[in-house]
């Protein structure tokens, strides 16, 4: 805890990657800039390690969030709490955490962040900084997603766009759920997908203009694509279905009223930044730490890691971009 100047154990300055106003990541410029006490709700975590997901590139357009050159990109990071601003509990320093921080404030592209205390997940002691920076924004998306479903073990649930990391979760956690889960993805992840729980894998996404042939087969059908994709793979759900986009929303409702009588639901954790309240985040964090704990224990499977140096973060997000690899990017910090 601390105001004003930064005790001794803290630097002055630390290096951040700024936002420069480019909707280009190779824009993005590693500056110095000073060390700010955390303000009041907040906590300062020294980051290990660094999480990209693709929000990190797509909020560079400047559509996503309101921000000034200068500002520090990034939301998905892990490391030590080293100082915590005012109402936060003085047993956080030195807690070895991970987090989702809010695109509307400073992130994680930086040596130090500002983290609201109610977002902070504790890491296990077997669980390595890499591993916590890989977790937040996927497996929580997966997990807002899956609850979204009441539990019935046994009815068939498709998730669309499997092949990615909020797909990694999403087939675990749905199968840990008794579902009867098929994955539509690139033949490439299929192998994978079956290991972690999909009982049939299909090509897909659909490819634009192509609408779902297969029939109405499945309860539920959580879609990671896009909103026109989720409208097009509605056909896929029975009548009292439930349709869950991740990606932006079904533009339409996909049927007329009183007939196959579909739930829908959209899924946006950033949102919960700005309007969720306390209580949200108690249920949120203590699901994220839950599945911390199943990663620790062997019982949750975590995505094959890249992992690169600081210097290289906004290459590594140009290729995350460009999909020019496969697994979850990571910047190691130290």
């Amino acid at each position: 805890m601390y105001n004003g100047s930064p005790p001794s154990s803290l630097p002055t300055h630390y290096h951040a990657w700024r936002w420069q106003g480019s909707a280009e990541p190779l824009e993005l410029a590693l500056e110095q800039v000073p060390l700010q006490p955390p303000a009041a709700g907040e906590v300062l975590v020294r980051n290990a390690v660094i999480g990209l997901n693709p929000v990190d590139w797509k909020v560079l357009g400047g559509g996503l969030a309101d921000w000034q050159p200068g500002h520090i990109p990034g939301v998905d990071g892990a490391g030590e709490v080293l100082a915590v601003g005012e109402g936060v509990p003085a047993e956080w320093l030195g807690h070895r955490v991970a987090y989702h921080t809010s695109l509307h404030g400073h992130g994680s592209f930086a040596e130090y962040a500002p983290v609201a205390a109610r977002a902070l997940l504790r890491l296990p002691d077997r669980l390595n900084f890499e591993v916590g920076a890989s977790i937040p924004c996927p497996a929580l998306t997966a997990w807002l997603a899956i609850e979204k479903v009441p539990v019935q073990p046994g009815q068939p649930l498709l998730v669309s766009g499997a092949g990615g990391a909020v797909g990694q979760y999403l087939v675990q956690l749905a199968s840990s759920r008794g579902f009867a889960v098929s994955a539509m993805a690139h033949a490439r992840h299929h192998g994978r997908l079956r290991a972690l729980g999909a009982g049939e894998c299909l090509a897909g996404p659909l490819a634009d203009g192509h609408a779902w042939a297969g029939g109405r087969r499945f309860h539920a059908l959580i879609d990671t694509v896009s909103g026109s994709h989720a409208e097009r793979m509605a056909e896929a759900l029975r009548a009292n279905g439930h349709l869950i986009c991740i990606q932006d929303r079904v533009p339409g409702w996909p049927c007329p009223p009183f007939g196959l009588t579909l739930s829908m639901h959209e899924v946006a954790l950033g949102a919960l930044h700005v309007l969720g309240d306390d209580t949200a985040w108690q249920h949120l964090t203590a699901a994220g730490e839950r599945m911390l704990a199943e990663i620790a224990e062997g019982r949750l499977r975590a995505e094959a890691c890249l992992v690169r140096g600081f210097d290289e973060l906004a290459q590594l997000l140009e290729d995350l971009r460009h999909r020019n690899f496969s697994g979850k990017a990571l910047v190691r910090i130290r």
